[in-house]
């Protein structure tokens, strides 16, 4: 159960951030923030099941998240 709450509580963020940064309506900062959520929730639950591949995209994620807040703060 915690596994699919993390799973899909990423994928409800990685939705939202893309959605507020490809609308370009000024809440990029939240929106990379979400970003940043997201890579760690996906990230918890890759690790939890072993996907390693998806493990280490949510590092660049996570990368990107903390670039995209830096650069519009």
């Amino acid at each position: 159960m915690k596994s699919k709450v993390l799973e899909w509580f990423g994928v409800v963020t990685a939705i939202m951030y893309s959605m507020m940064v490809a609308l370009n309506i000024g809440v990029e900062f939240t929106g990379f923030l979400l970003l940043l959520v997201s890579a760690f929730s996906i990230g918890y639950w890759a690790y939890l099941g072993r996907h390693k591949g998806i493990l280490f995209l949510q590092f660049f994620y996570a990368t990107a998240g903390i670039i995209g807040m830096v650069r519009w703060y």
